[in-house]
């Protein structure tokens, strides 16, 4: 087994881990949230299938326990991502809401100023 591919896959559990504390819904406003951070981890995610392809057949006890928290960090992202998603299409329907609220305002506005 190569160091790197050994060292690709601790940089990609280090980056998953970081998302997974980034992308929380309870730790951020949806609104912090960009479509960078899920292109990021999908790259992130591409880099491990890429480095467990490669995996020799014996392997070594890091590379296995690397491995695992790899695993791991898919299964956790697996829980929270459906959250997410719901609290992001709550957050698309309040702004949806926020927006015909502001058009609204925004033509009695006018109304009211040809009237006067």
């Amino acid at each position: 087994m190569a160091a790197d591919t050994l060292t690709t896959l601790l940089q990609v559990n280090g980056s998953i881990r970081s998302a997974l504390t980034r992308l929380r819904p309870d730790q951020k406003h949806c609104s912090d949230i960009l479509p960078q951070d899920f292109s990021d981890l999908l790259s992130e995610i591409l880099r491990a299938a890429e480095c467990l392809r490669g995996q020799p057949t014996q392997s070594e006890a890091e590379f296995a326990q690397a491995s695992l928290e790899y695993r791991n960090n898919l299964e956790k992202l697996k829980e929270f991502l459906p959250q997410l998603h719901g609290n992001l299409l709550a957050e698309k329907s309040r702004l949806e809401a926020a927006q015909v609220q502001v058009a609204a305002a925004a033509a009695w506005a006018r109304a009211s100023t040809k009237t006067l």
